[in-house]
């Protein structure tokens, strides 16, 4: 059989919409992802971070996270796993309500039409989800169970409400938490960020700070997600101590790592936030301390703590006294020093701290050496702070204070060093060693419409009062403003019927809470509600939770490393320490895809230019970007092209450089997408996105996939199955043996690399399999053997499984052309023969001294003798050898000669 030109008018086209409407369609009419509950196969819980559905769609680059996954669940179902892959909304909180406010409509009506555009851009990407568990944070049935774990997080003391110092997006109209605050900016409207007194709801997330660091060995996610929840988590061992101050019933408590310099501090330095900042001030100071305060408050956290610039700070007027010499010293305020970490104050010791020396020096504050590295070493000398190295001086006691004497003199400076002072201050009841952490209680709260209630009710005689469960849910009232405030009160703060309300534990009159909850609450359990979905009874049946849980491949974005990952894990132990749940971890197994980018045109702009964006809800990751601004395509049009400055950034509706899946598919196929985002890059790195490398992969399905095969389906032996036992080794001439290796080492490769979520490198398997067949193809006469027929049915048969997690659509329409019943995604993925993936021959290397002189191909399974006899006889080592003496020779077989010689 000669083999036929690839763009031959008279074979069949590959008409990619038609088989793909076709098949979704059937799918559908089958319900083919209905979950199988069947507890006598293993189960596998695949799960992708569920999205804000907004108005533009999914994106390609969405496709990016969600095809992976789908070929990895499809695979274990065709390897006989009972799989759970479920999808719904994240769709209660800004991202949904931002949209709403800018297309003038209630998000209650506008959120279920994005949803179900959503649901039909998946469908047409041909994800095998289950929609009757489809879920919606929005929706009663949802947020009840979400206000029910808030009343869990209560009773249990880690849900409190206080008056703290919050970030206030200007822009946003509401209070974001720590994790929400990028560069000094809101996450999401890119805005300055100010700092507002108010009551809050947090939950205490800092009471399982030590577990949540610890619990990072059980789980298997990349080192640096795991790094950066141990950077924001930020475990540090220290010692607090109390500086009393000098004619104030007030201590200054302070947090420090380094208490074996406390002989050193010379003065302290308060936040402008700290709540002694006022008591303290003297009268001469309060004008100086108010405008500095202002001034601080007005800063962005990174700007204030930038190392470049000039420190700054205003004397309090105040002084306390350093405990282990009894000295007085000076208490400041510094915007270099933060609430948001220990306790808003430190004792400064210049000599040792680069920030304190550059303050000291500035306005004339002692420096006292406690570490030196020579005897005659002096502050006055000093140019620098000095941190590390040198050995403990004597310091003895202060004439007429009741201090006790430094006991470490000669000591060094390190770790040991500082264990031992904290040992002696214990003693000596000055301070107490302590574990401190970087992590502050989760805010939770927010002054917006659009979320989920938080089931609180305020009485004037009884205090905050829980809603009873038998009243769940709260529900959200319908609105005509839903827009924030801008007060600081959430819009249900003016809707009387809501907020009046009787007291559930006295009777009286009393006040509903009006801040809802942060998006973030709907999606820290959303992965236990899929378990479930149906139960109005509660939240999750345990059982059948702990039979699905945790969840065996979670996917998503790096950026959610620090906030929905590190929640999602809270929430998780705080269920499992009530007894709902026998796992304390909810992700076993994470990874992070690569973001998708586009060429994207812009302009410059100032420095200091606030650029908007990210209405789309999206964490773009790459923002703010400095001296650039992204153009929307309606602001292109008003830019000279010479103006223009072309980026690659991230695909997201806020830049106006989104491409649909709905515009692939139209031009090239799912599959094809499909393919595209699979074979592009490893499944972590950043893509550049280019329709030329969606058009090629519709070119491999085209040309080798469809064409090769239905080439050689008239070849088809029914029962071929029944004769495999002529494809056996010794049967077949060596292009056919080639041939039948290639096609069972593809199998062991696409299915280890799929697993692995090597997807480029599974793709990169198949196109070497197809160029094999369209070698073999060429090879054959103008009609084959039964033999090749018979390996020709091979190949028909096993490819539509091989491609079936892939390349779904075109693997149903190959085994329907074969005249099989049912989907390939009901069928077990192809096992390989072991004996025939198996090489016959190898390639090893020889070297002489270690460095390369040929390439042999040789027998697979040699041993090392023979090896070395072979490696010898070969006519250019033999000439490399010649008046060389052999001194060693190391045979590794099936890999390499060394050849000792001199």
């Amino acid at each position: 059989m000669s083999d036929l030109s690839l763009e031959n008018p008279r074979e069949e086209r590959y008409d990619f919409r038609a088989i793909e409407q076709k098949w979704q369609a059937r799918w559908k009419e089958a319900d083919l992802y209905k979950v199988e509950t069947d507890p006598a196969k293993p189960k596998f819980y695949g799960l992708e971070m569920f999205p804000y559905p907004s108005g533009a769609g999914i994106s390609v680059g969405h496709c990016r996270n969600y095809v992976p996954m789908d070929v990895a669940c499809r695979l274990k179902a065709m390897q006989g796993f009972r799989v759970l892959h479920p999808m719904g909304w994240d769709s209660f909180g800004q991202p949904a309500e931002n949209e709403a406010i800018k297309q003038k409509r209630n998000p209650s009506e506008m959120v279920p039409e994005y949803a179900a555009n959503y649901k039909r851009q998946l469908n047409l990407v041909g994800m095998a989800y289950d929609w009757s568990r489809e879920i919606n944070t929005s929706l009663p049935d949802y947020y009840k169970w979400t206000q029910w774990i808030f009343l869990k997080l209560h009773e249990r003391g880690l849900a409190t409400r206080s008056f703290s110092t919050v970030n206030w997006d200007p822009v946003d109209k509401t209070v974001l938490s720590n994790d929400e605050v990028v560069n000094g900016r809101g996450w999401r409207s890119n805005a300055l960020i100010e700092k507002k007194l108010m009551p809050q709801w947090y939950l205490k997330i800092t009471d399982y700070a030590q577990r949540l660091l610890d619990d990072l060995d059980k789980i298997k996610w990349p080192d640096y997600v795991k790094a950066l929840q141990a950077n924001w988590i930020g475990r540090s061992e220290g010692a607090e101590v109390s500086f009393p101050v000098y004619g104030a019933d007030s201590t200054i408590s302070v947090f420090t790592t380094r208490p074996d310099t406390l002989w050193g501090a010379t003065f302290m330095v308060l936040a402008p936030e700290h709540p002694l900042v006022a008591p303290l001030t003297t009268p001469e100071q309060e004008a100086a301390i108010k405008e500095y305060v202002e001034r601080a408050q007005r800063m962005t956290e990174i700007d204030r703590q930038s190392t470049e610039r000039t420190k700054t700070g205003v004397f309090t007027g105040a002084y306390a006294n350093n405990p282990v010499n009894g000295k007085p010293i000076p208490v400041w305020i510094a915007d270099y020093v933060l609430m948001g970490y220990g306790t808003g104050a430190i004792m400064a010791v210049p000599a040792h701290d680069q920030r304190d020396f550059e303050f000291s020096r500035k306005y004339e504050i002692p420096v006292v050496l406690v570490y030196k590295t020579s005897e005659n070493q002096t502050e006055a000398e000093m140019t620098e702070a000095l941190p590390t190295g040198g050995v403990m001086t004597f310091f003895p006691p202060e004439p007429g204070q009741a201090s006790p004497p430094c006991p470490l003199t000669g000591e060094p400076n390190n770790k040991e060093t500082v264990k031992k002072v904290i040992l002696w201050i214990e003693e000596n009841n000055i301070g107490r060693g302590i574990v401190n952490y970087r992590l502050r209680d989760w805010l939770i709260s927010r002054q917006r419409y659009w979320g989920c209630p938080i089931p609180i009710i305020h009485c004037e005689f009884c205090g905050t009062v829980p809603v009873p469960e038998k009243d769940l849910p709260v529900l959200l009232p319908d609105v005509v403003s839903y827009a924030p405030t801008g007060t600081g009160e959430s819009p249900l703060a003016s809707i009387d019927s809501f907020v009046n309300v009787a007291c559930p534990t006295c009777g009286k009159n009393a006040k509903r809470e009006t801040d809802t909850m942060a998006g973030s609450a709907d999606s820290s359990w959303y992965f236990l509600r899929f378990t479930d979905p149906q139960n109005s009874e509660a939240a999750f049946d345990p059982t059948i939770a702990a039979g699905w849980m945790p969840v065996d491949l979670y996917v998503g974005g790096t950026e959610h490393a620090v906030g929905h990952l590190l929640y999602a894990r809270f929430w998780t132990k705080v269920l499992h320490d009530a007894g709902y749940i026998p796992f304390d971890e909810p992700f076993m197994h994470y990874r992070n895809q690569g973001m998708v980018l586009a060429n994207t045109p812009g302009i410059e702009v100032k420095k200091d230019d606030s650029v908007q964006g990210n209405e789309d809800g999206e964490n773009d990751g790459d923002e703010p970007i400095e001296n650039w601004k992204a153009l929307k395509p309606e602001e292109r049009e008003s830019v000279p092209e010479e103006e223009l400055v072309w980026r690659w950034v991230k695909m997201s509706k806020s830049k106006g450089n989104v491409v649909t899946p709905d515009e692939m598919a139209e031009q090239f196929g799912t599959d094809s997408l499909r393919l595209f985002c699979l074979f592009v890059a490893p499944f972590d790195e950043v893509v550049q996105w280019s329709n030329d490398g969606i058009e090629n992969a519709n070119r491999f399905l085209r040309n080798r996939v469809w064409r090769q095969w239905l080439d050689a389906r008239p070849h088809f032996v029914e029962n071929w199955r029944e004769r495999v036992g002529e494809l056996a080794n010794e049967a077949l001439s060596e292009t056919e043996r080639k041939l039948r290796r290639k096609l069972h080492q593809t199998i062991v490769k696409m299915g280890e690399d799929i697993e692995n979520f090597r997807f480029n490198t599974a793709i990169s398997a198949l196109m070497e399999f197809t160029n094999e067949f369209s070698s073999f193809r060429n090879s054959l006469s103008a009609e084959p053997t039964e033999t090749q027929k018979l390996l020709l049915s091979e190949v028909l048969e096993t490819l539509p499984l091989l491609i079936s997690p892939i390349a779904p659509h075109l693997a149903d329409e190959f085994w329907e052309r074969l005249g099989k019943p049912g989907f390939t995604y009901k069928l077990s993925y192809p096992v390989p023969d072991s004996v025939v993936a198996t090489e016959d021959e190898v390639e090893i290397v020889v070297q002489i001294n270690g460095k390369l002189r040929e390439r042999l191909t040789i027998p697979l399974g040699l041993d090392a003798k023979a090896l070395e006899a072979l490696a010898l006889g070969n006519e250019r080592i033999k000439n490399e050898l010649e008046g060389k003496t052999i001194r060693k020779v190391i045979a590794v077989p099936d890999k390499l000669v060394n050849i000792v010689a001199g």
